[in-house]
């Protein structure tokens, strides 16, 4: 049986940089970074000062403010996304079709600030003072229902949680959900809003975070003097669509989804495998699956977090890889300009790869000052790059050690 075909047909993402797509892209290929002192908590608490927090949005743009009130604020992001990659992609939800409509979006952590609100609420004033919408405000799952309900979208409806490669395994496996024929379109990718006192203090404890106070500068991929990644926040979402589907009602297409990978390092819960051996075989998972050739890619948007072995280990993954290859590709983090969106790096990456190919701009790297011996590859650095490019992956590693790459071509008919 042939697989069917997956395209992507809208985009919408809640960033650091924009509250669109269309802002974040162009902010990502100027190089600005969203990065600043961080404001949702009291920094003198912590040694980290400085985060990629979301500026001036307004939830009520997207959402009635009674509904808003039940949700957390990364179900808000994740709502709005959606509606916003549900208009790009011209697609109408009606009673006809809702059944073969399916959400896929995952957080890595889901509703923490209201899960800290709600335990200090407990604490002081005991559980009759305890939101009765509590637990559907925190569960991770929620910001799918809670879009699904909004779209009325009523098919195949999931949430994965993988830590930081939570995004990329949602669209991964949303993709598989069309390409096996259980569903028409998904609406998929990852939401997340973990700049609150327990995520920061944890993050901060294992000493993840950057406690570099020079916000332009904290998060630095690849570079010698990386200390650290960067908490961001956000949401990042794509429609997927069956191709047929997609072009019975004449939409535009940006790109064909043709890969997916996903492997475990069953190795430590926070530190990477050796040489990063389970990100080079999502990586190669993810080429088998689309029938790529490592000598097709030309881009690889990087899970690059800017801490000392991710950045090393998967450098030696994608060596492992594409062999000599592997100099002839640009590889790009963007966190360097976003910071680290946990469960939501996946999605806002892949749309940054999407756009790669279709624009035939690549985004860069910034901060790369100072080489690092061990990070010998193409990073784009400091400057976006006019090049086409047909074929791109987009890579995410989590805690637990939870692999996730997936492929991108440029759509041909």
């Amino acid at each position: 049986m042939d697989k069917r075909r997956v395209v992507v047909t809208g985009i919408g993402a809640v960033t650091p940089i924009g509250n669109d797509a269309e802002t974040t892209w162009k902010n990502i290929i100027e190089g600005v970074s969203g990065i600043g002192p961080v404001t949702r908590l009291n920094a003198d608490d912590f040694p980290a000062k400085v985060a990629a927090e979301v500026k001036e949005f307004n939830v009520e743009n997207f959402i009635d403010r009674k509904d808003a009130r039940k949700m957390d604020r990364f179900t808000h992001y994740a709502v709005a996304a959606s509606l916003m990659a549900v208009k790009d992609s011209g697609l109408e939800i009606t009673d006809h079709n809702a059944p073969r409509v399916g959400v896929w979006i995952g957080s890595g952590i889901g509703g923490m600030e209201t899960f800290e609100q709600q335990h200090e609420t407990f604490m002081n004033r005991g559980y009759r003072r305890v939101s009765p919408f509590f637990v559907p405000m925190m569960i991770p799952d929620m910001a799918t229902g809670q879009v699904s309900i909004t779209l009325g979208a009523r098919g195949f409806n999931s949430c994965t949680v993988t830590a930081c490669a939570t995004g990329t395994n949602s669209i991964g496996d949303a993709f598989k959900v069309i390409q096996r024929g259980d569903a028409d379109v998904m609406v998929t990718g990852g939401a997340e809003a973990p700049i609150t006192k327990m995520s920061f203090a944890g993050f901060c404890a294992n000493t993840a975070l950057s406690t570099n106070q020079d916000p332009q500068k904290a998060s630095r991929p690849f570079d010698k003097n990386r200390d650290g990644f960067v908490m961001g926040e956000g949401s990042g979402i794509v429609v997927l669509e069956d191709l047929e589907h997609a072009l019975a009602r004449g939409a535009k297409i940006y790109a064909e989804i043709v890969g997916y990978g996903a492997t475990g390092d069953a190795y430590h819960i926070t530190a990477p495998a050796p040489e990063g051996e389970g990100g080079a075989r999502a990586m190669k998972m993810a080429l088998d699956d689309a029938g790529l050739a490592p000598e097709e890619v030309g881009y690889i948007n990087a899970h690059g977090t800017s801490t000392e072995y991710n950045d090393k280990y998967e450098t030696m993954a994608i060596k492992s890889v594409f062999g000599e290859q592997a100099y002839k590709l640009a590889v790009s983090s963007t966190k360097s300009m976003t910071g680290h969106l946990l469960g939501a790096a996946g999605g806002i990456e892949a749309i940054f790869t999407i756009l790669a190919l279709k624009e035939g701009i690549l985004p860069p790297t910034i901060n790369l000052e100072t080489p690092d011996p061990d990070c010998d590859l193409d990073y784009v650095p400091n400057e976006a790059r006019k090049q086409q490019v047909n074929a791109a992956i987009s890579n995410s590693l989590g805690f637990g050690g939870h692999n996730a790459t997936i492929a991108f071509r440029k759509y041909d008919a």
